[in-house]
């Protein structure tokens, strides 16, 4: 899906680009992808998409640094810890790098 979603993206990018049709289509082009992105379903289905790739990604980094936790030196594995418990505690605000975990 992602690479689908690149291809249209450069495919209008160059269709954009490479157009004859001058400034009024592009216009035409800018006005119809900001009211896309302004639509409330599709604001309500990229949220919802980005909360369930937040959940499915803490569910893999929890499984994948379990598996890898126990093979790595104690001095790593210390540390790896401590940083996550760390960041279990700041209750979504902002981290070390400034940013949030939302």
């Amino acid at each position: 899906m992602r690479y689908r979603l690149t291809f249209v993206a450069g495919l209008a990018l160059g269709y954009v680009l490479g157009t004859r049709a001058g400034r009024e289509r592009y216009e035409q082009l800018k006005k119809s992808a900001r009211e896309f992105t302004q639509n409330p379903a599709v604001r309500n289905t990229a949220e919802s998409a980005a909360q369930q790739t937040r959940q499915i990604a803490g569910k893999a980094l929890h499984s994948v640094s379990e598996k890898v936790e126990s093979r790595v030196p104690d001095s790593v594995a210390g540390r790896v810890r401590s940083l996550r418990e760390r960041g279990r505690g700041n209750d979504g605000f902002e981290d070390d790098w400034g940013t949030s975990n939302t």
